[in-house]
């Protein structure tokens, strides 16, 4: 199931390679390419203790059948992929693979993308508030399809003055997805946006929050890997998410986009005090009425997750239908005691945008207090 080699046999194999070519190439080219060689040999050097100080570190906080699943697990999700043995390897190093798992630009474009289309197809978010459900495609209106990959018709659930809740189940899967549209007329976005992305508020207004801290932040395209820990409704135990975020404010098209998915992450291993939930997906779009500074705004967020309950469909349902409200609510409220200035929540939104080029491997691991203390024009577009 994996490769025999250990990574010992990599490293010698490497460095006899690039001995034997340096013997070959001469004495002209044989300076660099021993040189590069030794170079080979200190990495790969580095990489093979690291590996084995993680492994070591697994062998203290698990048992050997408990390392098999977490290695099967690794690998049923990597392979299949570009890279995916590559991907193995770093994971096994205590490395995060930012090349597999960063947020691209297409992830951003596609929630983007998806407002605009509800915005062509209706005038849901041209007054004030909203008006009637989201237009479903062609395809979608003729009734439930099979799972054979087209995508169910959105149900509604929930229909309040300033939201309305939908659901859709998700093919092959117990499972739902859950797409709220709503209106704020008494915050900017500005703010709205703020308190989502400030960590260190939301464990202020948000009493179910047990931990919430940014684990490693990808400094070439922003996206940062976040461990979560949260309460869940007695007798549940609690659940933990690690995940990867990134977010866009685009002022020339007057649009705010903030996306998140689940992710493994090898210096964050699953605690038995916690349920660590593997499927998650958010998507939320703000769209000003005005301006990013002038009260009010219509939003669109798109949600699914797996919470790893035993409760039948319709539990599940429930919980996350009557959750969902106040959520909202109180992020409406956390929102509100920031604009009136009872709370200091930081502005992610202040500075200039960030030029982003290659979205070649660039990572800056560190602490939740030093990522959230630091500010500066990097942070605009992407965080």
């Amino acid at each position: 199931m994996f490769p025999r080699r250990p990574p010992a046999g990599l490293a010698a194999w490497l460095v006899g390679a690039a001995a034997a070519a340096a013997g070959r190439a001469g004495l002209r080219g044989g300076g660099l390419l021993a040189l590069l060689a030794n170079q080979c040999r200190f990495v790969t050097g580095l990489r093979v203790r690291r590996a084995q100080q993680i492994a070591q570190l697994y062998g203290r906080l698990y048992s050997e059948s408990s390392r098999r699943i977490l290695l099967g697990r690794l690998w049923r999700r990597l392979r299949g992929r570009p890279g995916h043995a590559s991907a193995l390897m770093a994971a096994l190093a205590g490395v995060f693979a930012w090349d597999e798992e960063r947020i691209q630009e297409e992830e951003l474009q596609r929630s983007i993308d998806e407002m605009k289309r509800l915005e062509e197809m209706s005038g849901l978010f041209q007054s004030s508030g909203v008006e009637r459900p989201p237009p479903e495609p062609k395809s979608q209106t003729q009734g439930h399809e099979d799972s054979g990959g087209k995508e169910q018709p959105w149900e509604m659930v929930m229909d309040k003055k300033h939201f309305k809740l939908w659901r859709r189940p998700i093919a092959g899967t117990h499972l739902y997805q859950y797409r709220v549209f709503g209106t704020y007329t008494d915050v900017t976005p500005r703010q709205f946006f703020n308190v989502q992305l400030d960590t260190e508020y939301r464990k202020k207004w948000d009493a179910l929050v047990i931990k919430l801290e940014v684990i490693e932040r990808d400094v070439v395209s922003g996206s940062e890997v976040l461990h979560w820990v949260t309460h869940f409704p007695y007798p549940m135990y609690s659940r933990d998410y690690v995940y990867v975020r990134r977010y866009s404010v685009d002022q020339e098209n007057n649009v705010m986009v903030l996306v998140s998915r689940a992710v493994e992450h090898p210096s964050v291993p699953e605690s038995p005090e916690f349920v660590r939930v593997r499927s998650y997906e958010s998507q939320m779009v703000i769209r000003p009425h005005k301006s990013f500074d002038e009260n009010g705004f219509d939003y669109l967020l798109t949600y699914s997750d797996n919470p790893q309950t035993v409760f039948p469909r319709y539990c599940v349902s429930w919980m996350v239908s009557s959750g969902m409200p106040d959520f909202l609510e109180k992020l409406h409220m956390a929102t509100l005691k920031a604009k009136n200035m009872e709370i200091k929540v930081k502005d992610y939104i202040s500075s200039k945008p960030l030029e982003v080029g290659s979205e070649a491997k660039a990572t800056a691991p560190s602490s939740e207090r030093k990522s959230e203390g630091s500010c500066g024009p990097a942070r605009i577009e992407y965080a």
